[in-house]
């Protein structure tokens, strides 16, 4: 209640006040985008070279990539070099956004958000990490080692950096998975033994996910699927050693809900819309006796 009261005593800003605390920020966040941008560029040529170093290493001697666009050469290691600069930024863009939002939050509230939004910044550079040194070598491998005969393997700059953006944020999105458990599970929205009967569905959904967002082959589906299933056991042990006590209020909680529902007597969905259509029966009845009389 102490903390209720001091957190209501705060002296609260209007709307414009807002308004110009948010533009302040959002400058500040595009502010830093732009000068780690100009830093990164110069060294543009250097960024790709280490980007491309996963296919170059696994290519024949004598072949090397190419630019079918005329633009390519520029483009393509300006478009690296910006997504690079927007990616060591999200730590200053996420202080920005959690400075005008911590306001309006209460302690506890603030203690819950500070390890979990640490946590899933370094856990999407880790997705990123494990992706460039792993996963894009053994892909490249796998498809430079099926070429059939006769066929000359000259990749695209353009097609290669959409490739490995694409999987670089498949893994990165797909490392937060135990964060994303750890939130379920902190709100009382479900329980780890819960979440633990719907593995099989969770294995298929894994697998689903890993078709819709990496590129169209088995390989990077498997590659992402398999650490995805790893990860969200990650997250039931972390949930199940930090959240206890969140986890036994959640039980209760069910448990006097199915209390509840047996005294009622209401044993199914299926059986609490009979009763409805009953009733609206008796109403329809009702209303044509009504009319007669």
């Amino acid at each position: 209640m102490e903390e209720q009261n001091q957190e209501d005593n705060a002296p609260e800003q209007g709307l414009m006040e807002h308004l110009t605390e948010l533009r302040d920020r959002l400058m500040w966040i595009v502010l830093v985008i732009l000068i780690a941008f100009l830093i990164l560029f110069a060294f543009s040529e250097d960024i790709f070279s280490f980007a491309a170093e996963p296919l170059l290493a696994q290519m024949p001697e004598g072949t090397s990539m190419i630019a079918t666009g005329v633009t390519s050469p520029f483009l393509v290691p300006l478009k690296l070099a910006l997504l690079l600069s927007v990616l060591l930024t999200i730590p200053h863009t996420l202080h920005q956004l959690w400075a005008f939002i911590a306001p309006g939050l209460y302690k506890h509230e603030k203690r819950l958000a500070m390890p979990l939004l640490t946590s899933s910044v370094l856990l999407f550079y880790c997705g990123i990490a494990f992706a460039h040194f792993l996963i894009l070598p053994l892909l490249f491998k796998f498809f430079l080692g099926v070429t059939p005969a006769g066929v000359e393997v000259m990749t695209d700059i353009g097609q290669y950096l959409d490739f490995v953006i694409a999987i670089f944020f498949a893994f990165g999105l797909a490392f937060e998975i135990p964060v994303a458990t750890f939130l379920l599970i902190a709100a009382g929205a479900t329980t780890p033994d819960r979440l633990a009967t719907k593995r099989p569905y969770i294995v298929v959904g894994a697998f689903v996910i890993g078709m819709l967002i990496t590129p169209p082959d088995v390989i990077s589906q498997t590659l992402l699927a398999v650490p995805m299933l790893l990860l969200f056991e990650g997250g039931l042990i972390m949930a199940r050693i930090f959240l206890k006590d969140r986890i036994a209020r959640t039980e209760e909680d069910a448990a006097e809900y199915d209390i509840v529902e047996e005294e009622s007597g209401f044993r199914s969905e299926e059986e609490v819309g009979k009763m409805f259509d009953n009733m609206e029966r008796i109403e329809e009845e009702l209303d044509r006796n009504s009319d007669k009389s």
